[in-house]
């Protein structure tokens, strides 16, 4: 293995963790729904959030579950950790915006905003990831615009 590959490998986020990731946002927003609580989208977000803004590092899912999942992220497949955190960005504006629209009194937008949250980690779940979808355009536009 060359040094670069052991380096990518290193720095990237192993399968199960991104899936884990992807679970807890659907576990989390489903369980919110059924008991409608929003509180439990004020954790989600709290636990998202350290992962936007400072990576992995400080990310709650990926500490525990590197711990837990040691086994299965021994030769697994890995996400870019860029990726990642821009998905993570992703759910964080929304579960921050649902937050805002459950104190400005709009519980409708709260939920629906939560929900897009929550639909787009079942899809990721089903193999479509649409922020990566959304990452591949971001990036894809911003080459067109500005060149490397």
């Amino acid at each position: 293995m060359s040094v670069k590959s052991y380096e990518e490998k290193t720095a990237s986020i192993p399968e199960p963790i991104v899936r884990l990731n992807r679970i807890v946002l659907l576990a989390g927003v489903v369980a919110a729904l059924v008991l409608q609580q929003p509180l439990l989208i004020t954790l989600l977000f709290v636990i998202i959030l350290p992962a936007v803004i400072f990576g992995k590092s400080a990310s709650p899912i990926f500490l525990i579950s590197s711990r837990m999942l040691s086994r299965q992220i021994e030769g697994s497949a890995a996400e870019s950790p860029r990726l990642m955190r821009f998905n993570n960005a992703i759910a964080a504006v929304l579960l921050g915006s649902s937050q805002l629209a459950f104190l400005l009194g709009v519980p409708a937008a709260g939920w629906i905003l939560a929900g897009m949250v929550g639909a787009a980690a079942a899809v990721a779940l089903g193999g479509f990831c649409f922020g990566c979808f959304l990452y591949y355009q971001f990036n894809l536009q911003r080459y067109r615009l500005f060149g490397k």
